[in-house]
């Protein structure tokens, strides 16, 4: 759909006339929410699906460009975790009235920061837990709870998220890594859609390896 614009990524509403999609750059203002350009949710706005994203914890939310992110999707940040290593796991520090100085940072199950990579579809519904990362091209299903690591170009569904399959051959997935369309211009890339639109995977194989030579 071009109806002579060009893509903008600081626009937030990328479809006129309709606001429940929109492009989540442009409306950050957590410097802990890192996200690249043209990647979208479907909603009005993105904050309130990212849950216990607190100043002290200092993690981050890093999210690659060109993701695509369905309604309901939720990013459960460090502070979500209790302490797990003593008798009880209830947040008294947290709590009015309890005498508890805040646990050692040693001492709370703290998992980094969390990492989408570039391209990655997220179905509706999921639940992206603490450092997690997922790697460029990845897809993950509606409903998923992904609380490991998913590779590259892997499709992934399920509570607990499990790995079901490759969305390519390696061959074809490294050269993709090697490519990393998303980062050329934005005139390169709209030239480029009839090659990243293309079902023929041994055309677009042939496409690539004739770009990054």
């Amino acid at each position: 759909m071009n109806l002579n614009k060009k893509p903008d990524p600081n626009t937030i509403y990328p479809i006129s006339g309709y606001d429940k999609e929109i492009y989540i750059k442009p409306t950050i203002t957590n410097p802990n929410i890192i996200v690249g350009d043209f990647s979208y949710i479907a909603d009005s706005d993105f904050d309130s699906h990212v849950s216990h994203l607190y100043e002290w914890n200092n993690d981050k939310l890093i999210i690659g460009k060109f993701c695509q992110i369905a309604s309901g999707v939720e990013f459960v940040m460090n502070g979500a975790n209790h302490q797990m290593n003593a008798v009880s796991t209830f947040p008294f520090y947290t709590l009015e009235g309890w005498d508890m100085s805040s646990p050692k940072k040693e001492d709370l199950p703290l998992k980094g920061d969390t990492v989408i990579g570039n391209d990655v579809w997220i179905g509706q519904n999921a639940t992206i837990l603490p450092g997690v990362i997922i790697g460029d091209g990845a897809i993950i299903g509606a409903n998923s709870v992904v609380g490991k690591n998913i590779p590259p170009y892997s499709i992934a569904v399920g509570n607990p998220v499990r790995i079901i399959r490759k969305r390519f051959d390696d061959e074809m997935i490294d050269l993709l890594l090697i490519f990393k369309w998303w980062d050329r211009s934005i005139d390169e890339i709209d030239s480029l859609i009839p090659i990243l639109t293309c079902s023929d995977i041994e055309k677009v194989k042939k496409s690539i390896k004739e770009l990054i030579v």
